[in-house]
């Protein structure tokens, strides 16, 4: 069993996009800026955001991150968003999900013009990603399809089991992994909460890459897999002692893998790097650099 380790792979491709902005600096452009929004006192949301920060400081991103109570108006949280989309000076805009009950989430990803969702989630970003064509990609996704390609991992002509299927994560990396894409190629199956016990366990015993994002402690087990399974763990739940542990039963199920994510320090490193390289797609799209 070797460790699919998002850090390492991550820093690598931080330290690319660093390199490639310090060329850009130095001919005179300006920085690449993204803007985080975070509405809210949400201790996870909290953590995410300052890993997004301090990952644009090693990219050498400018950054700012702009603080709403939980009180604000959607209107509110909108208007903003206007004004960001109208600031040449930004080339990105992430809004941390979940947002408070009272604001739509869809509404606010709606309203992030197309151009500046580095998130990916924009029905015409993901529309266009669905059509192989270019788009921002959901970061998650994107930070796997990444991760697999830098571990060397085939993909092309694989069996691959998705469980889960949020818009966040389920549906776009089974979309990506099957699309005609630099990773992909690969036979899709996509599972849920309302597949069949029997029909999942049939579709995971014989995957040769699994996929799992349900935010359940565990829920991939040992009698699961074959083999030589390439297990990639979405999931990061808080156990009552504190502990983070991913949707895989990783002690038991690693002794079957060739390939495994560890919980923390795989997937979400992947996410932040993949925001990295929207980002930098957007900065380069605004100067005409690629």
């Amino acid at each position: 069993m070797k460790l699919l380790d998002g850090k390492v792979c991550a820093e690598s491709l931080v330290a690319d996009i660093s390199s490639k902005v310090a060329g850009y600096v130095n001919s005179g452009l300006r920085k690449p800026h993204m803007t985080v929004i975070l509405v809210g006192e949400h201790a996870p949301s909290e953590s995410y955001v300052k890993s997004k920060i301090k990952s644009c400081s090693s990219a050498g991103f400018e950054s700012e991150l702009l603080r709403f109570p939980e009180a604000v108006t959607e209107q509110e949280l909108l208007s903003r968003i206007a004004m960001i989309n109208a600031d040449p000076a930004t080339d990105g805009v992430i809004v941390q999900l979940p947002l408070p009950k009272h604001i739509n989430p869809q509404h606010v990803i709606n309203a992030i013009s197309p151009d500046k969702d580095i998130d990916g989630f924009h029905p015409t970003n993901f529309g266009r990603m669905t059509l192989g064509q270019k788009a921002f990609r959901p970061a998650t996704a994107y930070g796997i399809c990444k991760l697999l390609q830098f571990y060397e991992i085939p993909v092309k002509a694989k069996h691959c089991v998705v469980i889960g299927r949020s818009n966040i994560v389920g549906k776009p990396i089974s979309i990506m992994l099957s699309n005609d894409f630099e990773i992909g190629n690969a036979t899709v199956t996509l599972t849920h909460i309302e597949t069949p016990r029997q029909l999942l366990l049939d579709e995971t015993r014989r995957a040769d890459i699994i996929v799992v994002a349900v935010g359940i402690p565990g829920f991939v087990t040992e009698d699961m897999v074959k083999d030589g399974v390439v297990m990639i763990d979405v999931g990061i739940n808080r156990l009552e002692n504190g502990k983070i542990v991913g949707d895989v039963d990783f002690e038991a199920v690693s002794r079957k893998c060739s390939w495994i994510t560890p919980v923390p320090g795989g997937v979400g490193r992947m996410t932040v790097a993949a925001l990295m390289i929207n980002t930098l797609m957007a900065y380069q799209n605004n100067f005409n650099l690629a």
